[in-house]
C-alpha cells in the first residue's frame, strides 16, 4: 500500500519539492506514508501562506497544469488564493491536488511544524503531519470517511510507538 501510494504521489511531490515549496502532507496520503492501511483519492497538503513561497507555489502548479477542479471553466489558482485560510481543490496532470491554508478550525503551517515529521520518499524529502496530531484533524472534521479511517490510523500509531 505504502509503496502503491507513494509512486502515484512522488511526480507531484517532486515537482513541489523542485520549486522549493514548503509545505505539510496532511490527510489520508500522510498516514499511508506512515504505515495506515487506507486508499486516498488525492493528495493534501498544507503550505506556508508567505508571498515568496506562494510565489514558488503557483509556479509549480503550473508546471503541473493545476486548475480548480469543481470548475468546469478549467480556473488556475492565483496569489490571492492561495494567500488565504481557505481550500483550492485542484486537478492537476498528476492526480488531484487539495492545497489547504488551514486546517482544524484556522491551524496554518507554522502551527503543524512541531508536529511534522521529514520523511524520504524516492529523491524527494516531504514534511509529513504526524500520527497523532492526524487522528486529531479526522476526528475534528467528523466527515464519515475521516472517522472510517480512525481505527487504521490508531493502529498504525500504536504499531509506530513498540518501535
Amino acid at each position: 500500500m505504502v509503496q502503491v501510494e507513494s509512486t502515484r504521489y512522488l511526480p507531484l511531490l517532486r515537482v513541489l519539492s523542485q520549486h522549493g515549496v514548503e509545505f505539510i502532507v496532511v490527510g489520508g496520503l500522510a498516514g499511508v506514508l506512515q504505515g495506515a492501511p487506507i486508499v486516498t483519492a488525492d493528495l493534501d497538503l498544507v503550505h506556508r501562506r508567505t508571498p515568496e513561497n506562494v510565489k514558488r507555489l503557483l509556479a509549480a502548479l503550473g508546471e503541473v497544469d493545476a486548475v480548480y477542479r469543481v470548475d468546469p471553466r478549467r480556473l488556475r489558482p492565483t496569489d490571492a488564493h492561495l494567500l488565504g485560510p481557505g481550500h483550492a481543490l485542484l486537478s492537476t496532470r498528476f492526480s488531484d491536488l487539495d492545497v489547504l491554508g488551514t486546517i482544524f478550525a484556522d491551524t496554518a503551517y507554522e502551527d503543524l511544524l512541531a508536529d511534522a515529521i521529514e520523511m524520504e520518499l524516492g529523491d524527494v524529502t516531504i514534511r509529513v503531519l504526524g500520527l497523532e496530531r492526524l487522528i486529531q484533524s479526522k476526528e475534528f472534521t467528523g466527515r464519515p470517511k475521516d472517522l472510517a479511517a480512525l481505527p487504521a490510523l490508531r493502529a498504525a500509531l500504536s504499531l509506530s510507538r513498540k518501535g
